[in-house]
């Protein structure tokens, strides 16, 4: 478990560096835009590139806790003992939905690749984004199966587990 910790540590340090590296060149693109008029060259594709960055990195640790968007609309029905297996057909499903976003992401990484697909402004190349976000995809189908046989991963059984 503190090898768990250890990487969860990190990419959450990984993720604030993004997350930081997005506000500060979001504020002095609009710094420069607004009170200079000459805004970031290249501020959008950088953007761009940051979100999808940071959205995909965290999705395998949202995953592993279980802290995805949830409603509970059906939940004094669902969460009965005699339908515990309905949870484990939605993780399973949502399993199936993170694999299929990770093969789909991984041809267009491919097909990206093959074009030379690259970013309007700066010409950042598009294929490593792209894989990378397949990759993360991926371990987030794997983190869900995990949740599906295993308690969620939170944040506090980290600590707990460290101290």
């Amino acid at each position: 478990m503190q090898f768990a910790h250890t990487i969860r540590r990190t990419v959450e340090t990984v993720l604030v560096c993004l997350m930081s590296a997005m506000v500060a060149l979001t504020f002095a693109d609009v710094i420069g835009r607004r009170l200079l008029g000459t805004p970031i060259f290249g501020a959008h594709d950088l953007t761009e590139h940051l979100m999808g960055l940071l959205v995909f990195t965290g999705l395998p640790l949202v995953t592993l806790a279980a802290m995805h968007l949830k409603v509970d609309l059906f939940d004094k029905f669902l969460l009965q003992p005699g339908l515990a297996w309905w949870l484990k057909v939605t993780v399973f499903l949502m399993a199936l939905v993170f694999a299929l976003m990770a093969w789909t992401l991984a041809s267009k990484a491919v097909d990206a690749a093959a074009f030379s697909e690259v970013s309007q402004g700066l010409n950042i190349p598009r294929a490593p984004l792209y894989c990378w976000m397949a990759v993360c995809a991926a371990l987030s189908a794997l983190a869900a199966l995990y949740t599906a046989f295993a308690a969620p991963m939170s944040v506090a059984h980290d600590q707990e587990e460290v101290l």
